[in-house]
């Protein structure tokens, strides 16, 4: 049986996940750099994660 760290579903599906969330607390929370600053985090999430995550598969 596959480790789930193996799919690819779990590669992009986890940051995709955790980038909408931190977006939406971003957008609610805070303003202006701030903001800025959470959108940045956000796409760093999207690129940088699923690298790390075929890594360590």
């Amino acid at each position: 049986m596959p480790s789930v760290l193996e799919r690819p579903v779990f590669h992009y599906g986890i940051p995709f996940i955790n980038a909408a969330i931190i977006a939406v607390i971003g957008f609610t929370v805070f303003s202006g750099v701030a903001r800025l600053f959470v959108l940045v985090l956000a796409g760093l999430e999207v690129v940088v994660v699923p690298q790390i995550l075929k890594r360590a598969a």
